[in-house]
């Protein structure tokens, strides 16, 4: 069962961050824009939802058709629900291009630097194609509009987990990168006549293979990088204390099946390795409660009891329906016994997701199942349907 829906507005009422992560193919890009509309819309909050997931679906969704750095206002009009929308809701995609230039703007030490690295045809390349580039540029465009405070909340929807756990990572490594042993020696020769001597062999093979071009182009980069070097700890730093501030809260998305659960049991172990809240744990198309309770006994007694229950059915039909399929007790019982193990079998389906839930709920702060809806969730209304089984309301929308 959901949460009552005090239990959840009351976690996120004291938080400005919510970072969605878990394994790829749940729902998590679903949930994380179906929790940012369900919030705007039942809240006096102005909610950003920022997907860095490069799938794109987020626009889909949204009906927004495009997406980039630029926030864009979603109408809720068409969400659906009885009362009319309190707040706003916000939609962005990371352009991680328009980001490391916006990027290299603000921490180059003069306008002349941020120039002459943004014309670098190395720099051109490497934002789009360097080892972390997209998972950092994320973290600091979340720390940019955090530090905006134009939101109430940001929800942040990130890559499936394995990525996630780069875009956690990625400041800390990229500010190591800035201060490593490589750049200084990748750089040394701009430096230091001394030491371009000691490594001119290494770079006579180089200019061969690579042309001289190619060498001052890396070179000036990383030259030019490596003075911003105090910028990027500083925001490095700032990142880590963002994750780890108690205005941050970690929602964690899966299915209950075994490896989507596995995976969000390990994603919810680093995460407290880290020490970063997990404050919310979705668990997505889930099978309804049927599957409990008195519906059990009906179904056993179905299968148990197949044979007289058919021959009771041919024997209590009307005149006209003699003939039907109905009156064969062979065929109906055989139905009744399939309907009954099916049943039986969804049940122990059923109970194998009840256990992975307590397992993943043994850190959480907040636990909220979504079950399994009867349309695909690509639009306004079916986001509003899955908004309101998270806040624990109706699970249909009204008509």
């Amino acid at each position: 069962m959901s949460p009552p829906p005090s239990d959840l507005r009351r976690l996120l009422a004291a938080k400005q961050v919510v970072i969605a992560c878990g394994p790829g193919g749940v729902g998590k890009t679903t949930t994380a824009a179906a929790l940012g509309a369900a919030l705007a819309a039942s809240e006096e909050w102005r909610v950003l939802v920022l997907t860095v997931d490069p799938a794109r679906r987020l626009a889909d969704a949204l009906g927004l058709g495009t997406l980039g750095n630029d926030a864009r206002r979603v109408p809720l009009d068409q969400l659906g629900g009885s009362d009319r929308p309190r707040g706003e809701l916000w939609a962005a995609m990371l352009d991680t291009k328009q980001s490391w230039d916006h990027l290299v703007e603000r921490h180059a030490p003069d306008r002349a630097s941020a120039q002459r690295i943004l014309a670098n045809p190395l720099y051109r390349n490497i934002t789009g194609r360097f080892a972390g580039s997209h998972e950092y540029i994320a973290m600091e465009r979340l720390y940019e509009l955090h530090g905006e405070g134009r939101y109430d909340l940001l929800v942040v929807d990130t890559p499936p987990s394995r990525d996630a756990l780069d875009f956690l990572d990625a400041p800390e490594r990229m500010a190591e990168f800035f201060g490593s042993r490589l750049l200084r020696w990748l750089v040394a020769p701009s430096r230091s006549r001394l030491v371009e001597l000691a490594s001119r062999p290494f770079y006579q093979v180089a200019d061969r293979i690579l042309g001289t071009q190619f060498l001052e182009d890396v070179a000036e980069f990383f030259l030019l990088f490596q003075a911003m070097y105090d910028g990027f700890v500083t925001r490095a730093r700032g990142v880590s204390a963002l994750l780890r501030d108690r205005a941050t809260t970690f929602m964690v998305v899966t299915t209950l099946e075994h490896a989507p659960a596995q995976e969000a049991l390990r994603l919810a172990d680093e995460l407290a390795r880290r020490n970063l809240e997990l404050g919310l744990v979705v668990a997505n198309k889930t099978l309804p409660d049927l599957f409990d309770g008195p519906a059990v006994e009906v179904a056993d007694e179905l299968r148990a009891r197949a044979r007289p229950l058919a021959e009771a059915l041919a024997a209590g039909l009307p005149q006209r329906d003699a003939a039907g399929p109905l009156a064969d007790p062979t065929t109906v019982t055989r139905v009744l016994e399939e309907i009954g193990q099916s049943f039986r079998d969804y049940r122990r389906v059923a109970a194998r997701e009840a256990e992975l839930l307590a397992r993943l709920s043994a850190a959480h702060l907040v636990a909220v199942t979504v079950p399994h809806l009867a349309r695909d969730v690509s639009d306004l209304p079916a986001l509003g349907e899955v908004g309101r089984w998270l806040l624990g309301e109706a699970g249909v929308a009204p008509a």
